[in-house]
């Protein structure tokens, strides 16, 4: 890193710039997303629970459901509590070994979200076009170790980018990250040296990040549709395709957003800065919140372990009074 301000230990700095709010909106924005934060965590934390309680639920699409809804908690859990705390600061200062971590951990749960979403397409696949097969072919064994492989590939395939990032020389003083977390667009276009290579970069590794498991998506939805064609009644195939709704829709908030920022980062850096803090705050706080929404709101099974659940608090109550 180039010359930059130094801390008490040494260590260069960042500032980041956070979110901007008028200071009569900030105590509203500042519970706002504490509030975010709360439900992310209880949602999340609360689906995740029912599914290793009810053995009704064990079963691989929500296994896969229960590491999406720990990688949602984990990808707001790196940002989102250090944005509150700074909001209540002057100055919000960040070291280069704290930004590059934030960095790193958030494209690599980032990453692994898109691998893993493309596992669980695989799932409903199997599910709906072999479904005489399918408790042999997605087995308890090979569901860890997709999930397993999300999690791997995830953070091995994140590592050039963010190593890449941390060795940019920055501008004398101490940099100032226009936004409320160190995000690699935003690390990037404070550095005071020629980007070209770690856009290429980005790029590169957008394909088997990003685009390598949409693909794999559309490609299994396809698979889908031509398998629910062939179904005998309207019943059936409006059952089917019911299966894979929830996973749908969270497919198109995960790429909606983040493919705006990962996908074309040169291009996005001509918007201002509030737009990229808007499409952040999409995907790293209204996202997650839905995401144990959409999973939960039409999922019959889902309901019925939550109402075993409640049943069975209140017994215990009942039992203790």
């Amino acid at each position: 890193m180039g010359p930059g301000t130094l801390n008490d230990s040494g260590t260069p700095e960042f500032l980041l710039l956070g979110l901007w709010a008028p200071p009569s909106l900030r105590p509203l924005l500042w519970a706002s997303l504490l509030l975010a934060y709360l439900a992310t965590v209880l949602g999340n934390g609360t689906l995740v629970g029912l599914i290793a309680l009810d053995r009704r639920l064990h079963r691989p699409m929500y296994r896969l459901l229960t590491h999406l809804a720990l990688l949602d908690t984990a990808y707001v859990s790196t940002t989102l509590p250090q944005a509150l705390a700074h909001m209540t600061m002057h100055r919000a200062r960040l070291s280069l070994v704290r930004c590059g971590a934030q960095l790193y951990v958030g494209i690599s749960l980032g990453s692994c979200e898109a691998i893993l979403l493309a596992a669980m397409a695989l799932d409903r696949c199997l599910a709906v076009c072999r479904p005489l097969h399918y408790s042999t072919l997605v087995t308890a064994p090979r569901c860890a170790a997709l999930a397993g492989a999300s999690w791997t590939l995830g953070f091995v395939l994140s590592v050039p980018n963010a190593v890449a990032t941390l060795r940019l020389p920055f501008c004398p003083g101490r940099p100032a990250v226009d936004h409320f977390f160190c995000e690699l667009p935003a690390v990037l276009r404070t550095a005071c040296a020629d980007t070209t290579a770690n856009y290429r970069l980005v790029y590169g590794l957008g394909v088997p990040i990003l685009l390598v498991p949409l693909a794999f998506i559309l490609a299994s939805y396809a698979w889908i549709l031509a398998a629910v064609r062939k179904l005998p009644s309207a019943g059936s195939r409006r059952k089917a395709l019911s299966t894979c709704s929830s996973h749908l829709a969270v497919v198109g908030l995960f790429y909606g957003t983040v493919s705006a920022m990962y996908l074309r980062p040169r291009a996005s850096s001509a918007l201002p800065a509030r737009h990229h803090k808007l499409v952040a705050v999409f995907y790293l706080v209204v996202t997650p919140v839905l995401n144990p929404l959409i999973y939960s709101l039409r999922n019959r099974e889902v309901h019925m372990a939550a109402l075993y659940a409640l049943a069975r608090l209140r017994g215990i109550r009942t039992v203790l009074h």
